[in-house]
């Protein structure tokens, strides 16, 4: 996922939620996963060979609709002399659309990340569960597990820790040898452990400062240690920025201690994304309760001209929002307009004379207001539709508000 922007991530879950509502017939719907370093011709004779194949299909409109479905796959391809860098995935086939009626539909996607292996599936629905583990955000932690005696430095990329350094100190025990003075030998264990600290802090600062995508630092270790190295002056302030609390009790300091830190963190990491959408909403929320409404704008029409006047600093729409906003202009020639409706089927009738409209030109709301908010300088948000204020957000404004910049009247 990563270098997919917001809108980039949000119009692929749209159209794999298109796909996955494609139910076939039997198995007439075909899944080609095509992966970067495969040359297309060799796809394309592959798929012929299954033509051949599907002869052998004894339902003749199973078999017709199987070889349509390939034939659109190849015509796809054949567009490609080498598949993009992350690959191809392709999936064509008839659709029933009720009342035993089908439609031949087909789709061609640049996966957000390279596609491992080539595969070819014929069945009633169309296979994207790779693509589901793609879209997995694979978001990138810093790791330290320390104690006076040994750390270990490493990074969570998605499910994955990759250790990128295990140390062990030089401070010694708190038995002193015979022959020192209990006061020389505490002050001598000082100097060791600050000498760890600053060591663990500048392989801390090698493995993250030159990392800016990560999102934060967990920490962790058995006893006080960590909370002393971690808010002491050892660690670089641009990464003290990012440190999560709370610090985290591990039994262990080696790779098996931040396993253990990753599955105690679990909770922080899953709130992080919530508390940010929960954080926008209040702010939303107490704009509203504002005198005269504050700086907030909330409903279609509202947000809309808000943002035409340039006036809002943050545009909050939900994920959740289905609707289509069409250019529409009447058979009889003398209106046409913009209209927001919740599909094709509900379209409204002309207000000049009460004759049909016909639809110049479809847009996905959410992209509509992205490009909107681009045009205007205004930062997007997506607002998930499954947390509490998600929820909220949709029942209660519609799914679409705007903090403002300045009040608009």
């Amino acid at each position: 996922m990563a270098g997919m922007s917001e809108m980039d991530k949000y119009k692929f879950r749209r159209a794999l939620e298109e796909i996955e509502q494609a139910q076939g017939r039997g198995t007439e719907l075909v899944s080609v996963y095509i992966p970067p370093n495969r040359p297309t011709f060799d796809v394309t004779n592959y798929l012929r060979g299954e033509i051949s194949q599907s002869s052998n299909i004894k339902s003749a409109s199973t078999r017709k609709h199987v070889q349509q479905a390939i034939e659109s796959c190849i015509s796809r391809i054949k567009g490609y002399r080498m598949p993009p860098a992350n690959g191809l995935v392709v999936f064509a086939g008839h659709k029933q659309i009720g009342a035993d009626q089908t439609e031949m539909v087909a789709f061609v996607l640049e996966p957000p990340e390279p596609v491992p292996s080539f595969l070819y599936r014929c069945d009633s629905k169309f296979y994207t569960e790779p693509l589901h583990e793609m879209m997995t955000e694979k978001e990138l932690y810093g790791l330290v597990v320390i104690d006076r005696s040994e750390a270990t430095v490493g990074l969570l990329r998605g499910k994955r820790i990759e250790v990128l350094k295990n140390m062990q100190s030089q401070v010694p025990s708190k038995h002193r040898m015979g022959g020192q003075s209990a006061r020389r030998f505490e002050r001598l264990i000082e100097i060791a452990a600050h000498e760890w600290y600053e060591k663990v802090a500048d392989v801390m600062t090698d493995a993250f400062l030159s990392r800016p995508e990560i999102k934060g630092i967990i920490i962790g270790g058995p006893g006080y240690t960590k909370e002393y190295f971690a808010t002491q002056e050892y660690i670089h302030h641009e990464l003290k920025k990012k440190i999560l609390e709370p610090y985290l009790d591990t039994g262990y300091t080696d790779e098996y201690g931040l396993r253990e830190l990753v599955e105690k963190a679990r909770t922080i990491l899953s709130d992080l994304d919530l508390m940010r959408e929960k954080t926008l909403v209040q702010k939303l929320l107490e704009e509203i309760r504002k005198e005269e409404g504050g700086l907030a704008a909330y409903g279609e029409d509202q947000v809309r001209h808000a943002l035409q006047l340039g006036a809002v600093d943050t545009l909050l729409v939900s994920e959740g929002l289905r609707k289509l906003r069409l250019k529409l202009a009447c058979a009889n020639g003398d209106w046409e307009g913009e209209r927001t409706v919740a599909d094709e089927a509900t379209l409204p009738k002309c207000p000049q004379d009460g004759g049909n409209l016909t639809v110049v030109e479809k847009k996905d709301i959410i992209e509509e207001f992205s490009t909107l908010a681009g045009q205007s300088g205004t930062k997007l948000e997506l607002i998930s539709k499954d947390s509490e204020e998600g929820e909220l957000f949709l029942r209660a404004f519609g799914g679409i508000a705007a903090i403002l910049r300045y009040r608009v009247t």
